[in-house]
């Protein structure tokens, strides 16, 4: 039950591990918003400065794909965030509740590549990308992006090798390099990634890597690409070919910005909405880094690092290998 002062209670609207969400009416000035609060009623320092930081970030952000923070308010031992209330869901709960088509899917993925747009020139890493970090309206099915507690302002960051169970981020959803298996650093290009895990699942109703087994898992997003989206016959070459560049493993061969990605998207709203179909075409031709980067690629090294790959492969599935590598 949520006890803020100047705030009514409507109804949870969403209880997870770490946090409780709640649709309420603040009484002045009487308005529908949403309040989220820590679950635990001793939040560690970690806790709390995570839920801070999301107030932090998002508070200074304007855009119509971004939602909008209101307040920071102390509640018991920790924080309440509030953000108005525009009558959204989580896309995780909206989208497998019916049938969808092409034509919608891409209005909804224009909008993520405009905030990503968004985001990049704010210089800021969301590092979670997924549906249920997503509302759209059920009506007019304009889409927002929310949690910004794990994200980061820093242009680059390092991440360290830990227990797959306790990385930033969703497991599911990450990023190669957000894994801190890839001796690379974290840029905003993770969030493409992430984006396209999630696209997939949208265009499947299925994840791209059907396991619970976080090692497992990691592995996956590591050394192997889903086959699924391909054979869907659905789904046109184009798309699936869109949604495989944005799942690349190394970050120089995804989308190098969002304006790129969404000239793509919409070339495939064109022509849907002008013939019925979707036929093939370059992609990438206004893809263009609006940065200077050194790319974190190794070149020449092809052969050594499959060996490598096909090694840890063997491994996974119970047999022992012993790799020296020099130089």
């Amino acid at each position: 039950m949520l006890n803020l002062a100047g705030y009514q209670e409507i109804n949870q609207i969403y209880a997870g591990q770490r946090t409780l969400v709640y649709r309420a009416i603040q009484e002045t000035p009487r308005q529908p918003v949403i309040v989220k609060v820590l679950r635990n009623p001793h939040p560690s320092f970690n806790e709390l400065v995570q839920f801070r930081n999301q107030y932090t970030i998002a508070s200074h952000l304007e855009h119509p794909a971004i939602v909008q923070c209101l307040s920071l308010e102390t509640y018991t031992n920790g924080y309440s965030l509030v953000m108005a209330d525009s009558g959204s869901i989580a896309l995780s709960d909206y989208w497998p509740t019916q049938t969808h088509s092409l034509n919608e899917f891409l209005h909804i993925a224009i909008q993520l590549a405009e905030a990503l747009q968004y985001l990049t020139q704010q210089r800021i890493i969301h590092k979670d990308i997924k549906p249920a970090n997503i509302l759209i309206h059920p009506e007019t099915h304009l889409v927002k992006l929310i949690d910004f507690s794990i994200s980061t302002l820093l242009p680059k960051e390092q991440q360290q090798l830990i227990n797959p169970n306790i990385l930033e981020g969703t497991l599911a959803y990450i990023s190669p390099e957000q894994t801190g298996r890839m001796n690379r650093g974290i840029d905003y290009r993770t969030d493409f990634y992430s984006l396209g895990v999630t696209f997939f699942e949208l265009l499947t109703r299925k994840l791209p890597f059907d396991t619970r087994d976080p090692m497992e898992l990691v592995h996956c997003h590591l050394a192997k690409m889903p086959t699924v989206l391909g054979n869907k016959e659905e789904i046109p070459q184009v798309l699936s070919d869109i949604v495989m560049k944005l799942m690349a493993k190394n970050a120089e061969e995804r989308y190098q910005s969002a304006l790129g990605l969404k000239y793509d998207l919409e070339e495939c709203l064109q022509q849907l909405e002008t013939t019925g179909k979707i036929t093939s075409f370059e992609l990438g031709e206004r893809d263009v880094c609006d940065r200077f980067m050194i790319p974190e690629k190794l070149y020449g090294r092809d052969k050594v690092v499959q060996t490598l790959l096909n090694s840890f492969e063997l491994v996974v599935g119970g047999a022992r290998e012993l790799m020296l590598v020099a130089g």
